[in-house]
């Protein structure tokens, strides 16, 4: 299977940690989202323990909010002692709510608004990564009207290239996110950060883009970084104390791509960055690593039932499911891969050439092109797999299509984690 914690079992169901995919279809409705919650803390504790062993104590890993965001996974977090980052007062708030510890949280977000400042400040949010000169003066000016400090990481853009979808990539020269170290513009940020009474600049970060499966691109990334470092200290005086050197590394969707060892990757990392930081005569800063998707994604499935079946004599064949791009416009955004078979007929042949679709009035409404399935009729459960990440959290009503249930699946037992939303959730806020 395409990960450890999918099965077959005696049924030929599908199985997501032990659990029958098909009978909790039956149980809670589809279209339905299922999450290994052993596998989660599986793989946050696999991080935590590479970050504090490769980079010292006090490195730590971040988990990056925009992946999957509902109270319970800051629940999880707070459970292992990791931080956590968001881009949204919306996903400040939901781990507030579910008693995350806001001062372990990191800021981010291009456009922060005044109103998401005062939040942030007001809420304890321990540090703020600035991405722009904009964005720094409205924070020095909220602080000096509250009368208080605030540690910030300044976001700079390292001018690397990872060879990504375009949509992915975050760490070029031409992007929207933070100051390009090219352009000068990365300096004169942080002599204003330094110059500023209300902020207390701690370090820097760095993110260069999402489903990176190679280590290069990461090294050199954090190479260019602790260049500027070394930089910044010899013409400021100033040494940044924590690099941030983001997340993206790739997860495994479809037979083929390959199946990353976090761990050694991490690894890896370490060793080019102390090489580097000797080099540099830069003391060894905190590390801290933003994984989102590589924490959640292989965790999670999706299951839906199956509709109509229609052959188009000499094109093609559709397999039409109860969902589709309101749980998941992955596909449509920039044709992401994925894995589908039967859940209900896992061990089969499967030898129906088809293209999998949703229920949306929308031709861009698919899910998966040409993929096999064991014959496929109506009321079969298809599962798409590895859906863990970036799909709740994208997740709309377009269609007025109610959004689908979350059931976490923790040693064989199942357990709702977000209800799934009605037609009267979807008019609550109308007048």
């Amino acid at each position: 299977m395409l990960h450890t914690n999918l099965g077959i079992n005696e049924k030929g169901h599908l199985t997501l940690g032990g659990a029958d995919v098909v009978s909790l279809a039956e149980k809670y409705g589809t279209p339905l989202m299922l999450l290994d919650k052993e596998r989660v803390r599986r793989n946050i504790r696999m991080y935590k323990k590479a970050v504090e062993e490769c980079f010292g104590k006090g490195s730590l890993p971040l988990f990056a909010s925009k992946a999957l965001c509902f109270k319970d996974i800051y629940r999880l977090a707070k459970e292992e002692g990791i931080g956590m980052d968001a881009v949204s007062v919306g996903e400040l708030f939901t781990a507030e709510q579910a008693g995350f510890d806001l001062s372990l949280a990191y800021f981010h977000g291009n456009n922060k608004t005044d109103a998401d400042i005062a939040f942030a400040v007001d809420h304890g949010v321990g540090t703020f990564v600035v991405d722009n000169e904009d964005e720094l003066r409205a924070l020095q000016a909220y602080l000096e009207t509250v009368g208080k400090r605030q540690k910030i990481l300044l976001r700079i853009t390292p001018g690397i290239d990872p060879h990504t979808h375009k949509a992915i990539v975050t760490g070029s020269v031409d992007s929207k996110f933070g100051s390009a170290i090219e352009t000068g513009q990365a300096e004169e940020i942080t002599r204003l950060a330094l110059s500023l009474k209300n902020v207390d600049l701690v370090g820097f970060h760095c993110h260069i883009g999402s489903q990176i499966f190679e280590i290069d691109p990461f090294t050199e990334a954090a190479d260019v970084m602790l260049r500027y470092i070394a930089y910044i200290k010899a013409q400021t005086g100033f040494e940044a104390k924590i690099l941030n050197l983001g997340g993206g590394l790739g997860v495994k969707y479809v037979e083929g791509q390959t199946e990353l060892d976090y761990a050694a990757v991490i690894k890896k990392m370490a060793e080019a960055i102390k090489l580097r930081a000797a080099a540099a005569s830069t003391a060894f800063p905190l590390i801290l690593l933003e994984p989102g998707r590589s924490l959640v994604a292989d965790a999670g499935l999706t299951v839906y039932t199956v509709g109509s079946v229609k052959t188009i004599k000499g094109y093609k064949s559709y397999v039409s499911v109860d969902g589709g791009m309101p749980d998941n416009p992955r596909f449509a955004l920039y044709e992401a891969p994925y894995t589908v078979l039967l859940a209900n007929k896992a061990g089969e042949k499967a030898n129906f050439p088809c293209s999998v679709v949703g229920r949306c009035c929308e031709s861009g409404d698919i899910l998966q092109e040409n993929v096999s399935l064991p014959s496929p009729k109506r009321g079969d459960y298809l599962a798409v797999l590895c859906t863990g990440a970036y799909n709740y959290s994208m997740a709309s009503n377009y269609n007025r299509i109610p959004r689908p249930a979350i059931v976490w699946i923790e040693k064989g037992e199942d357990r709702i984690a977000v209800r799934r939303e009605t037609n009267e959730d979807m008019i609550r806020l109308e007048v």
